[in-house]
């Protein structure tokens, strides 16, 4: 049997110690802030999050820069010339082109290399969402799934990887388009934080809403509750905007409540934190759908 790798985007926010562990592709994407285009390495070698969320407080523009199939072509083509094949989940279609350009490198290579396999799977994940469903994908590998059998596995996993966050600053969403001036000005007013999650289409929806801050974190778990299967059993996974204690909090109560097996806490990158701000918090586990 061949030895495959498993890709991934950037939009992944895998800690980048734990995307190492698992030998990981990672194609990192773009992210323009205040003119300036930043690369988003896992690591952040280039800039680190921190420094994003900086200026994203001070209101600086923020935009994400596309990526193209040639910028897959040249990692994708560099595993198959090794004789490896090829398991690439990408970030949500409904939230970006990042994934159709990988499956057009994909099949474009598929043609120039016959004999290897590659196969490209839109998670319809997001953010620590997508790499809860990478991190999945890894340990079916470890025990010894083949690279269909681990395709297979996402595909059929995908809709039951559980999205739910809350963002503290309603002017991100106003920005990107999501609500309106007035709602998220008399929102931030009553200090109203929504509480959304990633659909079965891949899409950001609001879902409801939580007076104050500390509530809206609850919420989150409150979905776990609702949602959740075998808890208790599962790693899940926690990222932040810049807003440790915040994610310190969920977690808290995610162990306490729900005796969970483990927690992974990683930033909200900046390709997502561009469109949702400092301060979101995210809860990703699964669940019975999403």
């Amino acid at each position: 049997m061949s030895e495959f790798v498993i890709m991934t985007d950037s939009s992944c926010d895998l800690p980048a110690s734990l995307a190492e562990q698992m030998e990981l592709t990672v194609l990192p994407l773009y992210v323009d802030v205040d003119g300036q285009k930043y690369t988003n390495y896992l690591d952040e070698r280039e800039i680190s999050f921190a420094e994003i969320y900086a200026k994203l407080r001070t209101k600086c523009p923020a935009k994400t820069s596309a990526v193209n199939m040639n910028d897959f072509m040249g990692p994708m083509e560099g595993l198959l010339s090794e004789g490896k094949d090829v398991l690439y989940i990408g970030f949500s279609s409904g939230l970006s082109g990042t994934f159709n350009a990988g499956a057009l490198a994909a099949r474009e290579l598929t043609e120039k290399y016959p004999e290897r396999r590659i196969y490209a799977v839109d998670s319809l994940c997001a953010s620590m969402g997508q790499g809860l469903l990478v991190w999945h994908a890894w340990q079916k590998k470890q025990a010894g799934a083949s690279i269909e059998e681990v395709r297979d596995f996402v595909e059929a996993t995908k809709l039951h990887l559980c999205h739910w966050f809350t963002i503290d600053d309603l002017m991100f969403l106003k920005r990107g388009g999501r609500i309106s001036g007035a709602t998220a000005v008399v929102g931030s007013m009553l200090s109203i934080k929504p509480v959304m999650h990633v659909d079965n289409e891949g899409h950001l929806i609001k879902v409801d809403t939580a007076r104050g801050r500390k509530a809206s974190i609850r919420a989150l778990a409150e979905k776990a509750s609702q949602l959740g299967e075998n808890l208790e059993e599962q790693t899940v996974f926690i990222s932040h905007g810049d807003c440790l204690d915040d994610a310190n909090f969920l977690a808290d109560i995610m162990r306490s409540r729900f005796n969970v097996k483990d927690v992974v806490i990683s930033y909200v990158g900046p390709v997502i934190g561009a469109h949702s701000g400092p301060g979101t918090v995210a809860l990703f586990f699964l669940g019975k759908e999403r």
